[in-house]
């Protein structure tokens, strides 16, 4: 895979990657989200749509109805009651929550099957799952009035990272190269690949059509202070991803914990006290969460 002619002169291997829109079209191009995700986020976005319409849109999907009411009903919410149908969902829940979660279940799915010889899924949602979780803590200390969209930032944002593995493998190797001398993993990436995962993530986000709320979130994860329309998404992810890493919940590549950007910091105006809070909540909710999404 690397050998000395592949250096340039200082050293490091040549830039030989496709550009993002060349690895989200290319041979390990993922296509679209289910046709049902579309119908879910098409009818939620219509004014004129009803409880019992979504859930009749929802409940043509037996798999995503059961999964979606087994989050419901998880330490997740804490809700005292058990939630047996989804319009019961959608009322307590909400529209765009559940449709937020109806989001973050379709993707997982989509990444099944991969093998673990490319990345340990397991570890890798795990990670992904903490960061979500966490970054839903700090929405409802914010007092943000839809908190869950954060927790499917923290499971989308290193999503590049899995298509990055899936269709270069090559240069994914190069990558772990330049890494193993130091640095952090999504600086190595841009080295060598010319961008990193956040945005090759983002890039598959627009072409699935994502709310852009979403897209910049994850494109902006490890730069927040570079976020132009939606600095919060970006700024709330930014620290979730680093109290997972802190935790040492899962790993999606990284062996350092990043320094935090302290515009976003100051940003969401946490206390310190605060992050025993966000510790406490994801350490208790992350194995219920990791057994319903896997």
């Amino acid at each position: 895979m690397y050998n000395e002619k592949d250096e340039n002169s200082t050293g490091d291997p040549l830039n030989t990657a496709p550009n993002i829109e060349e690895l989200v079209d290319g041979p390990a191009k993922l296509g679209s989200l289910p046709t049902i995700f579309y119908q879910i986020n098409e009818a939620v976005e219509s004014p004129d749509s009803s409880f019992s319409e979504i859930a009749d849109i929802i409940r043509k999907d037996s798999a995503l109805s059961a999964r979606l009411l087994k989050i419901v009903n998880s330490s997740f919410f804490g809700f005292s009651s058990k939630v047996e149908t989804i319009t019961h969902a959608i009322t307590i829940v909400g529209m765009v929550q559940l449709r937020d979660l109806a989001l973050a279940t379709a993707i997982i799915n989509s990444f099944k099957g991969i093998s673990k010889d490319v990345v340990n899924m397991q570890s890798f949602w795990q990670h992904s799952i903490a960061t979500g979780l966490a970054g839903r803590v700090i929405g409802v200390y914010i007092k943000d009035p839809n908190p869950e969209r954060f927790y499917v930032l923290g499971l989308l944002h290193d999503l590049g990272r899995l298509l990055t593995y899936l269709a270069l493998p090559e240069e994914m190797s190069r990558v772990l190269i330049k890494y193993s001398h130091g640095g952090l993993l999504h600086e190595a990436e841009k080295d060598i690949l010319g961008w990193d995962h956040a945005e090759a993530g983002s890039k598959l986000m627009h072409k699935w059509n994502l709310p852009e709320a979403l897209v910049e979130g994850v494109s902006c994860h490890h730069a927040p202070s570079s976020a132009s329309k939606f600095p919060l998404e970006a700024a709330v992810t930014h620290v979730a991803d680093i109290l997972a890493q802190t935790m040492e919940l899962g790993n999606s590549g990284e062996r350092y914990v990043p320094p935090i950007d302290q515009k976003a910091w100051k940003m969401l105006g946490l206390p310190t006290s605060f992050l025993s809070t966000v510790l406490e909540q994801v350490d208790r909710q992350v194995s219920d969460a990791v057994k319903i999404f896997m």
